[in-house]
């Protein structure tokens, strides 16, 4: 399928990208190692497996994301832009802009905030 990746993206390394379905990585990216995003999806009924169907579903990822280490993403997800995932999550679900998310299944947990933002 196709992968499109903005400026300014680091990906570090064992990054898999299951590219069934689009994925969009924004400007500003930082993907940290053994992230894994995936746009393909099985059935639950074991019948319809056995047929070989898959589902795919595209992934966003706005600018100015942090994806820390060992996170995965989902079918159909989006994360928003300037918005940070802690390491090990799971991503299930879309996460809104400027936001820290972590946990599995990943929810967001607080905004970042404006003194976060100025950096170091």
């Amino acid at each position: 399928m196709k992968v499109s990746i903005g400026n300014n993206v680091y990906i570090n390394f064992l990054c898999c990208l299951v590219d069934d379905a689009p994925i969009t990585i924004g400007n500003n990216v930082m993907i940290g190692p053994r992230v894994t995003i995936c746009t393909a999806t099985h059935p639950l009924d074991a019948e319809k497996r056995r047929k070989g169907l898959q589902y795919n579903k595209p992934v966003i990822i706005g600018d100015d994301v942090w994806i820390a280490a060992n996170v995965f993403i989902g079918p159909g997800v989006t994360i928003g832009s300037g918005s940070v995932i802690g390491a090990g999550s799971t991503v299930l679900s879309d996460i809104p802009a400027g936001v820290l998310a972590y946990g599995t299944p990943a929810v967001a947990i607080r905004p970042v905030s404006p003194e976060e933002r100025k950096g170091f």
